[in-house]
């Protein structure tokens, strides 16, 4: 079985574009969210968001490509370019291999809404437009980033809800390690637009917190009232620890794990044993101790039950070892598709820069968040090895570790 690495990182995020934007977001404690009083205007519960403009790629990409890209492929097409760069890949080198490609995604709302508002008010097919059904389509990232970076290896979507991005990265490991690939391009992409989480509204999924947005997202806080939708695009470069050396390329960590589970239960209530099995093969797949692993970055998304049920589930596995736990989501919001493959690269800047960010309005803790370790303000620590939880809608569960190199 080979080894599987990150050589490369790139992100467009709410807490800013690129890495080092993202880095001093994190470090700071900075919150992402607004309100957009758009969302209050179409009826929306809650008008709170994460903020990010669609980038502009006129100077970048020809008309011809950008017509097939919906909001989120234009995230991923950023994101995808500086994990490249800071990679030492050029389109030579993805010309000359078979660079696979494994990329979250489980929605493009905004651009069906648009073709069947165009077919209801003209009654002509043909108006849609030829980008329609290659915006329209839950494949529409891996299919633009596949054709724009002459991708010949793998070519797959990964649909699953908020465990897309990191299925996306355990599942790249995992044909690696087999050496059914010498490197994967994997990431996760998620549109911002209201389009995209309307029905979420509707569920009373979000907090409605609007007197303060930033405080709205609140992590196993006993005050919890509901998460905050947010998106954007993370992509990480994963290659054979041969295939690194041989290229002489840039090794960042080491994809050490991969746990997953399905909890076979309630569509959106999420249970305990399901979370508690994607750790416990995670960890038994990295072969380590539990007392190796330095921070976990937890999904909790600010909901009541979900929080309630994954601080058990951590509690099962970790028991008295107090390991620091937070939620990247206090700032960012979820970022649903993209979350799992985000929170890879939140805690890989962590790790590699010394500190663990912010679990910001953790204020009080609830009967279960109180027997975790939860830092409030941002700590200055030193770890090499991380776990990170992504759970999703239908019981799905994706549990990585990786390690500093």
């Amino acid at each position: 079985m080979k080894r599987v690495v990150i050589t490369g990182m790139g992100i467009y995020s709410c807490l800013g574009n690129g890495l080092e934007a993202v880095r001093q977001s994190l470090y700071d404690g900075k919150s992402g969210i607004i309100f957009d009083p758009a969302r209050k205007e179409m009826g929306f519960r809650s008008a709170l968001t994460s903020y990010l403009e669609v980038p502009d790629l006129k100077k970048e990409l020809s008309r011809a490509q950008r017509v097939y890209m919906p909001e989120q492929a234009k995230y991923a097409y950023v994101a995808t370019a500086e994990a490249l760069k800071n990679a030492g890949i050029d389109m030579d080198y993805l010309e000359k291999n078979e660079v696979g490609l494994m990329y979250g995604n489980d929605s493009s709302a905004e651009p069906v809404f648009r073709s069947i508002t165009t077919m209801l008010e003209k009654r002509d097919t043909t108006l849609v437009g030829s980008g329609g059904i290659f915006q329209s389509m839950n494949s529409t990232v891996t299919m633009n980033l596949a054709c724009i970076f002459k991708l010949r290896g793998i070519n797959l979507t990964v649909s699953g809800a908020c465990a897309s991005g990191s299925h996306a990265i355990g599942l790249g490991a995992m044909l690696i390690r087999n050496g059914l690939q010498d490197m994967v391009v994997c990431g996760g992409a998620q549109e911002v637009n209201p389009y995209a989480v309307g029905s979420f509204d509707g569920i009373s999924a979000f907090s409605t917190r609007e007197s303060d947005p930033t405080k709205a997202s609140r992590p196993f806080d006993r005050d919890r009232d509901g998460l905050v939708p947010g998106g954007g695009a993370a992509t990480v470069i994963i290659e054979s620890y041969e295939s690194a050396v041989r290229r002489g390329a840039p090794i960042i960590a080491e994809v050490l794990g991969y746990g997953f589970s399905s909890n076979g239960d309630h569509i959106s209530v999420p249970n305990v044993d399901g979370p508690s099995r994607s750790l416990q093969m995670a960890i038994k797949e990295a072969g380590i101790d539990i007392r190796e692993i330095g921070y976990v970055n937890a999904h909790a998304t600010s909901t009541p039950v979900g929080d309630r049920n994954e601080a058990k589930a951590i509690y099962n596995v970790f028991g008295d070892y107090k390991v620091e736990v937070t939620s990247t989501k206090s700032q960012t919001g979820h970022e649903m598709w993209m979350a799992g493959a985000s929170e890879v690269i939140y805690s890989t800047l962590m790790m590699k820069n010394g500190f663990i960010a912010p679990n910001i309005n953790f204020e009080n803790p609830d009967e279960d968040s109180a027997k975790l370790n939860i830092p409030a303000k941002r700590i200055e620590k030193k770890f090499d090895t991380f776990l990170s939880n992504s759970f999703g809608f239908g019981g799905t569960n994706s549990t990585l570790i990786i390690r500093n190199l």
